[in-house]
């Protein structure tokens, strides 16, 4: 079976796509055709991608929390490649488990920097330059803890509700134009940032997946890349989950 040349012609930017999910659709993205751009806070990750891709990359090196920086990244993307087609907000941090009460403020409010101010970042700096060719595609990565609430994860739950709150609003926005704007909705999926979480914690998520297992990257990317594609045409300002079961509405 040939791969699928669907981002032919595409320019497609990953944020946090150095590792995990991130980096599983950054490397099926290529794969399909498109010309890539990784933004990512981690410079010497960011080193090797066109290594491990087989694929020239553009990538900047950044902090997603400074909206300048952002503004900035956009540009040089579009100046390097001559367009801007997908966003692929995928950069995100857990912060630590603990309850809501003991929950250390400084945590909290750089788990909502990252994880919501980033993305806000990110899709509002990439929106001028989809309109300008009236197409684009944004899929901004949730949780389905944005559903439901984890226990223990306070920050992070709050802050992928956010993210849900943000495509909703930007969907309706852009829905009259070319651009549509969606958010995949994952249970846990075993990536790099299990490290951040208590085996305690990857355990009551684990119990609450009906199939029994974690999912995979591969499995995530793959919806994700069709949502960034030019086939999910009707849908914008929604939530997919992908969580084994797990989600309840």
């Amino acid at each position: 079976m040939t791969q699928s040349q669907r981002f032919a012609g595409q320019v497609a930017v990953v944020t946090g796509g150095v590792s995990g999910i991130g980096f599983a659709v950054a490397s099926r993205l290529v794969a399909e055709g498109a010309r890539l751009a990784v933004w990512d806070v981690n410079a010497a990750a960011l080193a090797d991608m066109s290594a491990r891709l087989g694929s020239q990359v553009h990538t900047v090196a950044l902090d997603l929390t400074d909206a300048d920086a952002v503004q900035a990244a956009a540009a040089s993307t579009v100046a390097a490649l001559g367009r801007l087609d997908v966003l692929v907000a995928s950069a995100g941090i857990t912060g630590p488990n603990a309850t809501t009460w003991d929950y250390p403020v400084d945590d909290w409010k750089r788990v909502m920097d990252v994880n919501i101010n980033g993305v806000f970042y990110s899709d509002r700096a990439v929106v001028p330059h989809m309109l300008a060719n009236d197409y684009g595609r944004i899929v901004n990565i949730a949780s389905v803890a944005g559903k439901e609430g984890n226990p223990n994860a306070s920050a992070y739950s709050t802050s992928k509700a956010a993210v849900i709150g943000l495509t909703k609003s930007l969907g309706k926005e852009l829905a009259k134009t070319g651009v549509r704007v969606n958010c995949v909705t994952p249970a846990a999926v075993r990536t790099p940032i299990f490290e951040q979480m208590s085996q305690q914690h990857i355990d009551f998520m684990l119990s609450k997946i009906p199939i029994g297992r974690f999912g995979t990257v591969e499995e995530v990317a793959s919806l994700i890349c069709w949502l960034a594609s030019a086939e999910a045409s009707f849908s914008t300002g929604a939530v997919f989950d992908i969580s084994g079961g797990r989600a309840t509405y």
